[in-house]
């Protein structure tokens, strides 16, 4: 029987939930416990009930937003939420979860109450002269984030009689301002305004502000017409729909303020035209213009125009500076500052460099480009450089460049003051009587003075310069530059170097190059990239490495450094760069061998030293015939020469009258050609040699053979003779009968006897022996090269000395 109940519920539920299903009734009604537009900040309740109880065990939730909130059952139909502090509009939504039911929502709006408007200001705009409009503005304050609605009530008094109120709606001006217009009549002279506020959240009005039409009365802008412009000046033309009393004008150039140029300073005309004057040459101006009636506002301003005044010529000097090269004589490279809009009154078209030779009376003038910041210059010594700058009204005044000056005493304790941003050089006055007219400073980055020269000019009280800026002076690069003092005709400098405003280690490393010679290495090396130095390079450091490894630091300026007294062996070798940051990376490593010294090469020495000793002892004669004796005890027994031989006289007897006859025909083939030149061996004067033939003398230590010597002459015994016999030496001849074949294998060789009484043949063997002593030391010099002149002989004839054959027949 207990079942039967529970049966009969679900089947009501089936019923109710199919019923409710097909007529389409929603679940649950919800709403808020304050409405549902709500003050941003306030706390509230929402509540859902649902139109079944909880008997019926189907789930019941609420939302804000689609995300399931925890809520609280108020009674068996009724659920709620409770919501603290909204500050944005939300939706709140619950379900039933029994069924296809549509759930049941609530938008809920946030904002806050209107301000009371504040800062309400009219004017009236005169459109002719029996109407004019007013115009109201006030601050509507802060955001509601609701719908608003604001409307200005007036009031007008004409005389006694006072109209209104009228209701006018604002409309926005601005994020925080709302204006309201209106028309009066020109009987109206006072209004009275206040300002209507409300939305959802509440309604509020500002204070009455009360207004005299007299006072807030405003022309309409004056129309401007295009400005025709002189160099100096420009007329604007003006056109108003009212006559006023006040006129005012500014002006300006582009990106600067307005400048005011009031209605007494210009000039009015019948057409209604002013004149702006005391303009710039050349430069883009923009006008506007705003009128007042003799009592009440200004007006607005007008539309501004603009236009350009014309050129004129360059009105100063350009700042003009030079380097001189150091490879090329005369050549110098002149550098200029671009002139400001003020001073080149114009567009520059180009640049004239011209230089003036005094001594011959010739100009040198070069054209350059408007783009160019400087020009290279060949130049003398006394000559004038001038620099122009040159638009379309002509040139500049002339910027003499002085590049030759003489000295004159320098600044003084020049020092260097550098920090993360800029730079700041000191100097003192120069020691002089004499005040220089002005100071400039250069600086450049290092070895780079050509490429990129700045400087700065400044006055004769000046002692320091500041840089800054990265234009000017770049981080992680090493300058250095000089101060220059100026005088009336000289100039004196200082130098200063080493300057940097940020540092770091190097991140590159000088290359290198090794020359092996002997036992020593000569390292030369290019200077770091410039882009790769972080600053200022501080030194430099040789790695060398074999078994261990040695350094060896040198200056910044220094490029070449040699290594010696290295051991034989395999080397390795590199580099690195300092900055006062630390030491940059290493650099590429070069590998060479040290060979060891050969055992030849020590010989050679000495046996060239040897040489050089030996030639030099052979000057002094007690060591030659020491040297002789000691050769000769060497050398095999003289063989006799066989000319000598008794068969050799024998055969010389028989063939006596054919030599004779051949004898008397080379004399007369002689007396018919020319005489036939042979080169004669002069031997040195110590030797005293002598030879006698046939009742001639020779004198081998003479330096010319006497030609006055005839057969008769009786020599004078020699202190001893060389040899037995000499060597005569002759070329063949066309005249000889012989035949000719070669300059060095045709030469006859014949042995003259030299047989006189009392020697014997012990003293020819001697004397042979002591002539061939001679022969082996022919090698070494003869003279005192120190001492004696040296000397060559000269051609000897066949017709000065003549040599008498008899003595072989004789003595056969």
């Amino acid at each position: 029987m207990a079942a039967i109940p529970q049966t009969r519920s679900i089947l009501t539920v089936i019923v109710v939930l199919a019923v409710q299903f097909c007529i389409g009734q929603k679940s649950c009604i919800i709403w808020s416990s304050i409405g549902p537009v709500i003050k941003r900040g306030s706390s509230f309740k929402v509540y859902c009930k649902f139109n079944f109880n909880s008997n019926l065990n189907c789930k019941r939730n609420m939302y804000v937003g689609n995300a399931c909130k925890p809520h609280q059952q108020f009674n068996s139909t009724t659920l709620y939420l409770i919501v603290e502090n909204i500050t944005e509009d939300r939706t709140y939504s619950c379900q039933f979860m029994c069924g296809a039911f549509d759930p049941c929502g609530l938008d809920i709006a946030t904002g806050y109450p209107p301000d009371i408007p504040e800062n309400i200001s009219c004017i009236q705009k005169v459109v002719n002269v029996e109407v004019g409009v007013v115009v109201c503005t006030w601050n509507r304050g802060r955001d509601t984030y609701l719908t608003n609605t604001s409307e200005l009530w007036v009031r007008t008094t004409s005389g006694n009689h006072t109209d209104g109120p009228m209701n006018y709606t604002g409309s926005s001006k601005g994020s925080d301002w709302l204006l309201a217009s209106f028309n009066v009549s020109s009987s109206v002279q006072v209004i009275s305004v206040e300002v209507h506020a409300h939305n959802q959240l509440g309604s509020v009005k500002s204070t009455t502000s009360i207004f005299t039409l007299n006072d807030i009365v405003m022309p309409s802008p004056p129309a401007l017409a295009q400005a025709q412009c002189s160099s100096r000046a420009c007329e604007i033309k003006l056109g108003q729909s009212l006559s006023t009393q006040h006129l005012e004008i500014q002006y300006r150039i582009e990106q600067q303020a307005w400048m005011n140029y009031t209605e007494s300073g210009g000039k009015m005309n019948s057409e209604n035209v002013r004149s702006v004057s005391s303009l710039e040459p050349y430069r883009l101006y923009f006008f506007r213009a705003r009128a007042k009636f003799r009592v009440g506002l200004w007006s607005d301003w007008s539309k501004s125009i603009s236009n350009w005044t014309q050129e004129e010529a360059p009105g100063q000097e350009l700042d003009a500076w030079f380097a001189e090269s150091s490879s090329e004589l005369n050549s110098t490279t002149v550098y200029w500052k671009k002139l400001s809009d003020s001073n080149a009154r114009g567009k520059i078209v180009g640049y004239v460099v011209n230089v003036r030779n005094p001594e011959t009376g010739s100009d040198s003038t070069n054209i350059i480009s408007a783009d160019a910041r400087q020009a290279p210059v060949r130049s003398c010594a006394s000559c004038r450089v001038e620099l122009f700058a040159q638009n379309s009204k002509g040139l500049s005044p002339p910027a003499v460049i002085p590049i030759f000056h003489k000295t004159a005493h320098p600044p003084r304790d020049v020092r260097v003051m550098a920090d993360n941003r800029s730079v700041t050089i000191y100097w003192r006055k120069p020691e002089t009587a004499l005040l220089p007219t002005g100071y400039l400073v250069e600086w450049y980055p290092q070895r780079q003075q050509l490429e990129d020269l700045k400087w700065v000019r400044l006055g004769r009280n000046e002692s320091h310069a500041v840089i800054t800026g990265t234009s000017e002076i770049k981080p992680f690069e090493c300058y250095e530059g000089s101060v220059y003092a100026f005088y009336e005709s000289s100039v004196g400098r200082a130098r200063f170097m080493g300057v940097s405003t940020l540092e770091s280690a190097p991140t590159g490393s000088p290359s290198l190059q090794e020359l092996v010679e002997g036992d020593k290495v000569t390292v030369t090396w290019m200077e770091v990239p410039r882009g790769q130095c972080g600053g200022c390079i501080s030194k430099y450091t040789i790695y060398i490495k074999n078994n261990s490894t040695h350094s060896y630091h040198r200056l910044a300026s220094e490029r070449t450094y040699t290594i010696v007294d290295l051991p034989s062996a395999s080397y390795s070798l590199w580099m690195t760069a300092w900055t006062a940051q630390g030491e940059g990376p290493r650099g590429e490593v070069v590998k060479f061998f040290i060979q060891q010294k050969s055992q030849v090469d020590h010989l050679l020495v000495w046996i060239f030293i040897s040489l050089i000793v030996l030639v030099v002892l052979c000057q002094i004669p007690p060591v030659q015939h020491r040297l002789c004796m000691l050769f000769n005890s060497f050398k095999l027994d003289v063989v006799p020469d066989p000319a000598n031989s008794k068969w050799a006289r024998e055969c010389a007897e028989e063939k006596q009258g054919r030599m004779n006859l051949q004898l008397q025909l080379s004399d007369s083939s002689l007396l018919e050609d020319e005489p036939v030149v042979a080169d004669v061996e002069e031997m040195p004067e110590e030797s005293s040699i002598n030879f006698t033939q046939g009742g001639v003398a020779i004198d081998a230590s003479s330096r010319l053979l006497q030609p006055s010597l005839t057969p008769l002459t009786e020599p004078a015994a020699p202190p001893y003779t060389q040899t037995t016999y000499i060597k005569s030496f002759s070329h063949d001849s066309d005249n000889s009968g012989h035949t000719y074949s070669s300059e060095d294998t045709n030469m006859t060789f014949d042995y003259i006897s030299s047989h006189e009484p009392g020697n014997g043949i012990e003293d020819e063997e001697n004397e042979e022996v002591e002539g061939e002593c001679m022969e082996v030391l022919d090698f070494l010099p003869s003279r005192n090269v120190f001492m004696d002149p040296l000397a060559f002989g000269g051609k000897l004839t066949l017709d000065a000395v003549k040599i008498n054959c008899s003595d072989f027949w004789e003595n056969g």
